[in-house]
């Protein structure tokens, strides 16, 4: 278990390499596990919440566990895609070139919940995006996502280099990662596998604490001493940058 700390908000918005999250920058990761990560000195703030948009209805609170299969053949209003890159697509949601824009589930999630679902990338670059108590409604508003409203999960990201946890800003030099080799014997070292089908969890269960798994290993684990949650950080959603990627059976439960 790991506790993360942010710098202020300017430094927070240095980068790191972001292929294919983002353009190139001249930071390609630290390499540094959640075992070796020194938490800075300071906790960056979270961006407040978004003024109320009067075109969007407001998203039910989530008090039972909703599911969906995509066994339809349009998204339909229980979400919210930021751009035209998302569809439903042989019973999976699916999206391409969706430059951190994602799409947004319609419900409000309470502070605790668990939150299940299938990802898989049809690129050799891994790449699979997600986003947790998030505002719900937005997305990238430059070339580099360093301004999230929530936990940003990366399975296989920067060309298949690093599996991420980050809060906030997926660049920032305090997120959590675990470097990647196809060498590797330790499950949560390997790199994403172009056409499987992972299951992912991610949980939240004391106020605090995120916990996110694949197959079942744990990946990281994060105990945030200012956690995101409340008005503004409550939605999750899925995102992408360049490369195809699909989710199925999704899966919600309010802890």
């Amino acid at each position: 278990m790991k506790t993360i700390a942010s710098l202020s908000v300017g430094a927070a918005l240095l980068a790191c390499a972001c292929v294919p999250n983002g353009p190139p920058t001249s930071d390609a990761g630290t390499g540094a596990t959640p075992t070796t990560t020194t938490p800075p000195r300071k906790t960056a703030k979270a961006p407040p919440p978004p003024r109320p948009d009067a075109s969007l209805p407001p998203s039910p609170l989530l008090t039972t566990p909703f599911e969906d299969k995509f066994d339809r053949p349009t998204l339909g209003p229980d979400w919210l895609p930021l751009t035209s890159s998302w569809e439903i697509r042989n019973g999976k949601l699916c999206g391409r070139g969706a430059r951190n824009r994602g799409v947004w589930l319609h419900r409000t999630l309470p502070v605790n919940a668990r939150i299940e679902f299938e990802a898989v990338s049809d690129s050799a670059d891994g790449d699979l995006k997600a986003e947790f108590w998030g505002d719900g409604r937005s997305g990238a508003t430059g070339t580099s996502y360093t301004n999230a409203t929530s936990y940003v999960t990366i399975f296989g990201g920067w060309k298949n280099s690093f599996h991420v946890l980050a809060r906030i800003d997926e660049h920032a030099k305090d997120r959590l990662e675990v470097r990647l080799s196809s060498d590797a014997v330790e499950e949560r070292e390997k790199p994403a596998v172009q056409g499987k089908a992972y299951s992912f969890k991610v949980e939240r269960a004391d106020g605090k604490t995120l916990s996110w798994w694949v197959d079942g290993v744990l990946i990281h684990e994060l105990q945030d001493p200012q956690p995101l949650s409340g008005a503004g950080h409550d939605h999750f959603g899925f995102n992408d940058w360049e490369v195809p990627v699909c989710f199925d059976n999704v899966k919600v439960t309010p802890l």
